[in-house]
């Protein structure tokens, strides 16, 4: 039942590496109908959910996934040789069909993939749900720049997806990181790619009582072509894509510092900026851990538009932390987590954009002159939700690009815990302030306040779990709306065991 639990309240983890291995095998199948008092659904019954529940509510969903990786089960048997399964493959599948108004039906799939490990090394091919950044991945309001809000990209990634010791450090210094490239679906922008690294180390063993961490996160779409763009953003309806593009892409550098630029390909607009958008924070974090408990510290810093680079914009960033309750002893009622936050993106650099005097603001947070659809797939945001698209804003508010409000303050806590032994229980508040853009600023603070709450109660000991989840907006920024989701759902686990070398276990 336990599994059960954790498969619905955060993604499938991989399992440690010893003797004996494992091809664990993962299914669920869920269906539920929806409510709400407005036609839009309420914000925290489809924010940072993969894009599954759509802005305009459907009535009623069905869902269905399968999982399996291959993986060595840990043994508690010292006699026992510990040998690791250096090569492994695993999928995972899931469907997702939504029923709306006018008997309307969507089918999305936010999984289908194939993946390979060797060693530490994953390497993965399609679509995969993922949060990038030092974040909490289940309360948090969302990651910087990839909260998983949106249905995941489809890409072909290599990563340490794990925490890996460096050679020589008796795992004092350990790191983890992604290089993955993607594909946008047609927008406005047709045909463009995404480009996607990440890095961040550890200092402290695992066993430590204190543990640092840092990295970064780099993100870019680029390539594609369009018509709507003058020759001075896309030379002859296309953005740059080839070999040289692709590296002064990837190292983040302008061609402004080149001395010989093919006018011919490169617009006007490429060669004074980056070549593609940009955008991904930097991160730090600490956490203090004993055996009862642990708390993360987290600050993400924004990086866009070179104002992080000259310090003009360090007002804004994620700040955050959390809770987490490591004794597992059953209780009637106990808190298993929690998270407290502040999202502020107000600064953007200040309102003054000028090269030459370093004053480099106006970022205009997931807008671009190029990429028009915004730091966005299929119309919802990549990256945080508060960063609001112009579609999900109040009608009367001032029209904008693809955000027409990315200069926010948020107020963000979220609580989760168990109760009566095996129920579960999700509780999530946030109360915004809102200033629009600098370029189309809100004519006064615009607030909001959304919250969210949701059970999730066992009916049997097979992986039959009832949910039940309400959330509510009110407030300037979107529609009113009261909402309600109720659903069941079957899970199973399958477990394939054989010792190495010896033949099927029984």
């Amino acid at each position: 039942m336990k599994k059960s639990l954790l498969l619905l309240l955060s993604p499938l983890t991989s399992l440690a590496q010893t003797a004996i291995e494992v091809k664990p095998i993962r299914q669920f199948v869920e269906t539920g109908g929806f409510y709400a008092t407005s036609a839009q659904t309420p914000f925290w019954l489809r924010a940072n959910q993969y894009g599954i529940v759509p802005l305009q509510l459907p009535y009623a969903t069905l869902r269905a996934g399968v999982w399996q990786d291959d993986r060595y089960h840990p043994v508690n048997d010292s006699k026992t040789p510990k040998k690791c399964n250096f090569i492994g493959f695993g999928y995972g599948v899931e469907l997702v069909g939504n029923t709306a108004a006018g008997a309307k039906t969507a089918l999305l799939i936010p999984e289908l993939y194939a993946k390979m490990h060797i060693g530490a090394f994953d390497l993965v091919a399609g679509r995969r749900r993922e949060v990038v950044g030092l974040v909490d991945s289940t309360l948090s309001s969302g990651s910087y720049s990839w909260s998983g809000n949106t249905l995941p990209l489809p890409k072909i990634q290599i990563s340490l997806a794990q925490y890996t010791s460096i050679p020589f450090t008796r795992d004092v210094i350990a790191i983890r990181g992604l290089f993955a490239h993607g594909w946008f679906d047609n927008g406005f922008v047709r045909n463009s790619y995404l480009h996607q690294k990440a890095l961040y180390g550890r200092l402290g063993k695992p066993t430590w009582p204190v543990k640092l961490y840092a990295g970064f996160n780099h993100q870019v779409q680029w390539g594609g072509t369009t018509s709507e763009l003058s020759e001075g953003l896309a030379k002859n309806g296309r953005l740059p894509a080839n070999v040289e593009s692709y590296y002064y892409m990837t190292i983040g550098k302008s061609l402004g510092a080149k001395t010989s630029v093919d006018t011919s390909y490169y617009s006007q607009f490429d060669r004074e900026h980056r070549i593609g958008n940009h955008l991904g924070s930097i991160d730090l974090g600490l956490e203090v851990s004993t055996r009862a408990f642990s708390i993360l510290l987290y600050r993400q810093s924004i990086y866009e538009d070179g104002s992080l680079f000259y310090g003009t914009n360090l007002e804004d960033g994620l700040h955050g932390i959390r809770f987490r309750n490591l004794n597992t002893r059953p209780r009637h009622f106990r808190i298993t987590g929690a998270v407290a936050e502040l999202l502020y993106t107000k600064s953007q650099g200040g309102g003054v954009f000028e090269d030459l005097d370093k004053l480099r603001g106006r970022d205009n947070y997931f807008n671009h002159s190029q990429y028009r659809n915004g730091w966005s797939y299929f119309g919802q945001t990549i990256g945080t939700p508060f960063i609001t698209p112009m579609i999900e804003t109040r009608p009367n508010l001032p029209r904008y690009g693809f955000s027409n409000n990315n200069r926010v303050r948020v107020y963000h806590a979220g609580v989760q815990g168990a109760f009566a032994r095996s129920a579960v229980f999700a509780l999530k508040v946030s109360y915004s302030q809102n200033y629009g853009t600098y370029d189309m600023p809100f004519p006064t603070t615009t607030e909001q306040l959304s919250s969210y709450l949701q059970l999730g109660i066992p009916l049997n000991q097979n992986g039959l779990l009832v949910t039940v989840s309400a959330a509510s907006d009110q407030g300037g920024l979107l529609p009113n709306s009261n909402g309600l989701y109720a659903g069941i759902r079957k899970t199973w686990d399958y477990y394939k065991y054989r010792l190495a070398g010896r033949g099927v276990m029984n």
